[in-house]
């Protein structure tokens, strides 16, 4: 290989640490001047480092990633990227926790049909697992909620006397800082207190 190598390290949040994908490119002797660190999520590739990283590479760079799914989280932009970068840039990539997705290995057919092959077997199991773990969330969510349990912190009740405060409040009787006061809650809490309660009783009286 005749080019220069370069690391792409990415995290999903500003909170997370990237200091193992750091150490995996030390361990390959890759410098740190040629490490490019993002430090957001891979939804799209409007990434200030990752832009910056694909305009310097050039045919015969070698461009090393921890994981696939540092380049993306999407199967069609993976393959969109990884297409780029080895047939439009001419680079080669070395995928570190894959030793399958090296285009180093091997420059004829079969060694390119086999990374081609295992790169989109690899980008459909990362996707498809992202979408098993959305649904399992999704459904413990509504399975929680079918329980009664709500989200977005806990669940103040209206004390027995709520009517009675709800109904002196319509007729001006007591302030609206008084009723929220009484009720032991902040009023755009009432506010919704009071909208529920409209509704029930909207719909008992309207049957």
């Amino acid at each position: 290989m005749s080019g220069k190598v370069y690391g792409y390290i990415r995290v999903s949040s500003k909170d997370q640490n990237e200091d193992r994908q750091i150490i995996a490119m030390r361990e390959k002797d890759i410098p740190e001047k040629n490490c490019f660190i993002d430090k957001q999520s891979g939804k799209d590739f409007e990434r200030p480092a990752y832009q910056k990283l694909i305009a310097t590479l050039k045919q015969g760079d070698l461009l090393v990633v921890k994981s696939i799914d540092r380049l993306g989280r999407n199967y069609k932009e993976i393959m969109e990227q990884w297409q780029k970068i080895t047939k439009e840039i001419g680079a080669d990539i070395t995928i570190l926790d894959m030793p399958l997705l090296d285009t180093t290995n091997s420059k004829d057919l079969l060694g390119t049909f086999i990374s081609d092959i295992v790169l989109q077997l690899l980008s459909f199991v990362s996707e498809n697992e992202r979408e098993n773990i959305r649904r399992r969330q999704a459904e413990g969510i509504a399975a929680a909620k079918a329980r009664g349990i709500r989200w977005g912190g806990r669940y103040k009740e209206m004390p027995a006397e709520f009517p009675e405060l709800y109904r002196q409040w319509m007729k001006k009787d007591i302030s609206l800082n008084e009723f929220a006061g009484r009720c032991g809650v902040c009023k755009s809490t009432l506010f919704k207190r009071i909208k529920e309660y409209r509704g029930n009783h909207h719909s008992v009286s309207g049957k």
